[in-house]
Protein backbone atom coordinates (compact mmCIF):
# COMPACT_ATOMS: atom_id res chain seq x y z
CA UNK A 1 0.00 0.00 0.00
CA UNK A 2 1.70 3.02 -1.53
CA UNK A 3 0.28 6.33 1.06
CA UNK A 4 1.38 9.53 0.10
CA UNK A 5 2.77 12.25 1.98
CA UNK A 6 1.48 15.54 1.01
CA UNK A 7 4.31 18.09 0.28
CA UNK A 8 3.42 21.52 2.01
CA UNK A 9 2.03 23.12 -1.35
CA UNK A 10 -0.03 20.04 -1.61
CA UNK A 11 -1.16 20.85 2.07
CA UNK A 12 -1.99 24.61 1.26
CA UNK A 13 -4.05 23.62 -1.93
CA UNK A 14 -5.79 20.82 -0.11
CA UNK A 15 -6.53 23.90 2.82
CA UNK A 16 -8.36 25.57 0.51
CA UNK A 17 -10.09 22.70 -1.17
CA UNK A 18 -11.22 21.87 2.55
CA UNK A 19 -12.94 24.95 3.34
CA UNK A 20 -14.38 25.24 -0.15
CA UNK A 21 -16.41 22.61 0.40
CA UNK A 22 -17.23 22.87 4.03
CA UNK A 23 -18.60 26.50 2.68
CA UNK A 24 -21.15 24.79 0.75
CA UNK A 25 -22.52 22.85 3.37
CA UNK A 26 -23.29 25.99 5.17
CA UNK A 27 -24.18 27.63 1.99
CA UNK A 28 -26.95 24.96 1.29
CA UNK A 29 -28.21 24.79 4.44
CA UNK A 30 -31.10 27.29 4.99
CA UNK A 31 -32.30 25.66 2.18
CA UNK A 32 -32.98 22.42 3.33
CA UNK A 33 -36.73 22.95 3.77
CA UNK A 34 -40.42 20.80 3.80
CA UNK A 35 -40.62 20.60 0.02
CA UNK A 36 -37.50 21.27 -1.92
CA UNK A 37 -36.52 18.74 -4.37
CA UNK A 38 -32.94 17.13 -4.12
CA UNK A 39 -32.59 17.99 -7.70
CA UNK A 40 -32.85 21.38 -6.52
CA UNK A 41 -30.22 20.78 -3.79
CA UNK A 42 -28.13 19.76 -6.20
CA UNK A 43 -28.50 22.93 -8.67
CA UNK A 44 -27.59 25.22 -6.00
CA UNK A 45 -24.61 23.78 -4.81
CA UNK A 46 -23.71 23.26 -8.46
CA UNK A 47 -24.07 26.71 -9.26
CA UNK A 48 -22.07 28.28 -6.00
CA UNK A 49 -19.61 25.66 -6.90
CA UNK A 50 -19.07 26.31 -10.56
CA UNK A 51 -19.91 29.46 -10.61
CA UNK A 52 -19.27 31.29 -7.17
CA UNK A 53 -15.99 29.70 -6.22
CA UNK A 54 -14.63 28.89 -9.73
CA UNK A 55 -14.05 25.12 -8.27
CA UNK A 56 -15.60 21.88 -10.07
CA UNK A 57 -17.84 19.58 -8.04
CA UNK A 58 -16.37 15.88 -8.05
CA UNK A 59 -18.53 13.63 -7.98
CA UNK A 60 -20.22 14.74 -11.34
CA UNK A 61 -19.48 12.39 -13.95
CA UNK A 62 -16.84 10.35 -11.56
CA UNK A 63 -17.56 6.80 -12.44
CA UNK A 64 -20.70 8.04 -14.16
CA UNK A 65 -22.51 9.57 -11.75
CA UNK A 66 -25.04 11.79 -12.64
CA UNK A 67 -25.17 14.82 -10.39
CA UNK A 68 -22.79 17.41 -8.34
CA UNK A 69 -23.39 16.48 -4.60
CA UNK A 70 -24.92 12.89 -3.04
CA UNK A 71 -27.96 13.16 -0.98
CA UNK A 72 -28.73 10.42 1.05
CA UNK A 73 -32.50 10.77 2.88
CA UNK A 74 -33.91 8.44 6.11
CA UNK A 75 -32.69 4.44 5.39
CA UNK A 76 -30.49 5.77 2.54
CA UNK A 77 -26.67 4.67 3.61
CA UNK A 78 -25.11 6.83 1.33
CA UNK A 79 -24.53 7.62 -2.48
CA UNK A 80 -28.26 8.96 -2.86
CA UNK A 81 -29.02 10.63 -6.63
CA UNK A 82 -30.25 13.78 -6.19
CA UNK A 83 -34.03 14.13 -8.02
CA UNK A 84 -37.65 15.32 -7.99
CA UNK A 85 -38.54 13.74 -4.35
CA UNK A 86 -39.49 16.57 -2.24
CA UNK A 87 -38.13 16.28 1.30
CA UNK A 88 -41.07 16.02 4.12
CA UNK A 89 -41.06 17.09 7.42
CA UNK A 90 -39.02 14.58 10.13
CA UNK A 91 -36.50 13.74 7.03
CA UNK A 92 -33.07 13.38 7.78
CA UNK A 93 -30.60 13.96 5.01
CA UNK A 94 -26.87 13.56 4.38
CA UNK A 95 -25.90 16.30 2.05
CA UNK A 96 -22.07 15.02 0.48
CA UNK A 97 -19.84 17.44 -1.38
CA UNK A 98 -16.39 17.29 -2.90
CA UNK A 99 -14.66 19.65 -4.78
CA UNK A 100 -11.44 19.91 -6.90
CA UNK A 101 -9.68 23.40 -6.50
CA UNK A 102 -6.15 23.86 -8.31
CA UNK A 103 -6.33 20.06 -8.73
CA UNK A 104 -7.04 19.32 -5.28
CA UNK A 105 -9.90 17.56 -3.48
CA UNK A 106 -11.98 18.75 -0.78
CA UNK A 107 -14.58 16.52 0.40
CA UNK A 108 -17.10 16.18 3.64
CA UNK A 109 -20.43 15.63 4.14
CA UNK A 110 -23.60 17.04 6.98
CA UNK A 111 -26.91 15.67 8.53
CA UNK A 112 -29.63 17.75 8.29
CA UNK A 113 -32.97 17.65 9.98
CA UNK A 114 -35.80 18.45 7.79
CA UNK A 115 -38.17 20.03 9.77
CA UNK A 116 -38.60 18.53 13.69
CA UNK A 117 -36.79 15.72 13.60
CA UNK A 118 -38.09 11.79 15.61
CA UNK A 119 -36.02 11.70 18.66
CA UNK A 120 -34.82 8.30 17.55
CA UNK A 121 -33.29 10.35 14.54
CA UNK A 122 -31.99 13.31 16.27
CA UNK A 123 -30.16 10.32 18.86
CA UNK A 124 -28.77 8.79 15.70
CA UNK A 125 -27.05 11.76 14.01
CA UNK A 126 -25.90 12.94 17.24
CA UNK A 127 -24.42 9.47 18.17
CA UNK A 128 -23.31 9.25 14.42
CA UNK A 129 -21.19 12.94 15.01
CA UNK A 130 -19.64 11.69 18.17
CA UNK A 131 -18.49 8.99 16.47
CA UNK A 132 -16.73 10.54 13.73
CA UNK A 133 -15.14 13.32 16.27
CA UNK A 134 -13.80 9.93 18.42
CA UNK A 135 -12.02 8.64 15.62
CA UNK A 136 -11.06 11.66 14.31
CA UNK A 137 -9.53 12.65 18.28
CA UNK A 138 -7.35 9.12 17.90
CA UNK A 139 -5.51 10.39 14.96
CA UNK A 140 -2.16 11.75 15.53
CA UNK A 141 1.81 10.06 14.41
CA UNK A 142 2.40 6.66 15.50
CA UNK A 143 -1.48 5.76 16.34
CA UNK A 144 -2.57 3.22 13.40
CA UNK A 145 -6.08 3.01 11.58
CA UNK A 146 -6.56 0.46 13.53
CA UNK A 147 -7.25 3.16 16.92
CA UNK A 148 -9.21 4.95 14.96
CA UNK A 149 -11.68 2.39 13.80
CA UNK A 150 -11.99 0.82 17.32
CA UNK A 151 -12.90 4.14 18.44
CA UNK A 152 -15.51 4.63 16.52
CA UNK A 153 -16.61 0.77 16.23
CA UNK A 154 -16.71 0.77 20.14
CA UNK A 155 -18.95 4.16 21.11
CA UNK A 156 -21.69 3.32 18.00
CA UNK A 157 -22.14 -0.36 19.26
CA UNK A 158 -21.93 0.88 23.20
CA UNK A 159 -24.84 3.31 21.67
CA UNK A 160 -27.01 0.11 20.47
CA UNK A 161 -26.01 1.32 16.89
CA UNK A 162 -24.02 -0.83 13.73
CA UNK A 163 -21.17 0.78 11.60
CA UNK A 164 -21.30 -0.05 7.80
CA UNK A 165 -18.14 -2.26 6.93
CA UNK A 166 -18.72 -2.48 2.73
CA UNK A 167 -17.84 1.50 2.76
CA UNK A 168 -15.15 3.53 4.24
CA UNK A 169 -13.00 6.70 4.49
CA UNK A 170 -10.32 7.34 2.14
CA UNK A 171 -6.91 9.02 1.37
CA UNK A 172 -7.78 11.93 -0.55
CA UNK A 173 -5.68 14.70 -2.86
CA UNK A 174 -5.27 15.05 -6.29
CA UNK A 175 -7.22 11.92 -6.58
CA UNK A 176 -10.75 11.39 -5.20
CA UNK A 177 -10.08 8.29 -3.53
CA UNK A 178 -6.60 7.31 -2.77
CA UNK A 179 -4.85 4.96 -0.24
CA UNK A 180 -5.37 4.44 2.61
CA UNK A 181 -8.80 2.98 3.11
CA UNK A 182 -10.08 3.90 6.41
CA UNK A 183 -12.18 1.24 7.65
CA UNK A 184 -14.82 2.55 10.66
CA UNK A 185 -14.21 -0.26 12.80
CA UNK A 186 -11.38 -2.05 14.02
CA UNK A 187 -8.70 -3.26 16.52
CA UNK A 188 -6.06 -1.08 18.45
CA UNK A 189 -3.27 -1.90 17.19
CA UNK A 190 -3.40 -2.66 13.81
CA UNK A 191 -3.65 -1.49 10.36
CA UNK A 192 -1.25 1.71 8.94
CA UNK A 193 0.98 3.64 10.99
CA UNK A 194 0.03 7.25 10.71
CA UNK A 195 2.79 9.70 9.59
CA UNK A 196 2.76 13.76 9.57
CA UNK A 197 1.69 14.67 6.05
CA UNK A 198 -1.19 11.85 5.50
CA UNK A 199 -4.62 13.23 4.40
CA UNK A 200 -8.11 10.96 4.41
CA UNK A 201 -11.70 11.39 5.27
CA UNK A 202 -13.41 9.95 8.19
CA UNK A 203 -16.64 9.69 7.42
CA UNK A 204 -18.81 6.87 9.17
CA UNK A 205 -21.90 4.90 8.36
CA UNK A 206 -24.06 4.02 11.04
CA UNK A 207 -27.68 2.27 10.96
CA UNK A 208 -30.29 2.76 14.10
CA UNK A 209 -30.94 -1.32 12.86
CA UNK A 210 -28.52 -3.85 11.31
CA UNK A 211 -25.21 -2.93 9.71
CA UNK A 212 -26.63 -4.69 6.24
CA UNK A 213 -26.92 -2.74 3.23
CA UNK A 214 -28.43 -3.23 -0.63
CA UNK A 215 -27.56 -1.17 -3.56
CA UNK A 216 -30.56 -0.16 -5.57
CA UNK A 217 -31.21 -1.00 -9.37
CA UNK A 218 -30.04 2.94 -9.93
CA UNK A 219 -26.03 1.41 -8.91
CA UNK A 220 -25.47 3.48 -6.63
CA UNK A 221 -28.00 4.38 -3.79
CA UNK A 222 -27.00 2.46 -0.80
CA UNK A 223 -29.54 1.52 1.82
CA UNK A 224 -30.43 -0.49 4.52
CA UNK A 225 -31.39 -3.91 4.45
CA UNK A 226 -34.02 -3.44 7.24
CA UNK A 227 -35.18 0.12 6.42
CA UNK A 228 -33.72 1.31 9.56
CA UNK A 229 -32.42 5.03 9.54
CA UNK A 230 -28.79 5.61 9.07
CA UNK A 231 -26.94 8.56 9.49
CA UNK A 232 -23.78 10.23 8.30
CA UNK A 233 -21.03 12.76 8.88
CA UNK A 234 -16.97 13.26 7.26
CA UNK A 235 -14.67 15.48 7.68
CA UNK A 236 -11.48 15.68 5.83
CA UNK A 237 -8.14 15.03 7.62
CA UNK A 238 -4.61 16.25 7.74
CA UNK A 239 -2.20 14.00 9.89
CA UNK A 240 0.39 17.16 11.60
CA UNK A 241 3.47 16.37 13.66
CA UNK A 242 1.88 17.21 16.86
CA UNK A 243 -1.64 15.34 16.19
CA UNK A 244 -4.21 16.44 13.69
CA UNK A 245 -5.53 18.99 11.57
CA UNK A 246 -9.76 19.20 10.36
CA UNK A 247 -9.97 21.10 7.25
CA UNK A 248 -12.93 20.74 6.16
CA UNK A 249 -13.79 22.63 9.25
CA UNK A 250 -17.32 24.98 8.95
CA UNK A 251 -18.30 27.93 10.30
CA UNK A 252 -20.28 27.10 12.99
CA UNK A 253 -17.50 24.85 13.89
CA UNK A 254 -15.24 26.89 13.94
CA UNK A 255 -16.99 28.94 16.12
CA UNK A 256 -17.53 26.68 18.66
CA UNK A 257 -13.78 25.85 18.77
CA UNK A 258 -12.99 29.19 19.33
CA UNK A 259 -15.19 29.71 22.19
Amino acid sequence: MSVQIKTPEAIAKMRVAGRLAADVLDMIGPYVQPGVTTDELNRLCHQYITEVQQAIPAPLNYRNFPKSICTSINHQVCHGIPGGKRLKKGDIVNIDITVIKDGYHGDTSKMFFVGEPSVLARRLVTVTQQAMLLGIAAIRPGATLGDVGHAIQRFVESQGYSVVREYCGHGIGREFHEEPQVLHYGKPGEGLVLQPGMCFTVEPMVNAGKRFIKVLPDGWTVVTKDRSLSAQWEHMILVTPDGHEILTLRAEERDELAS
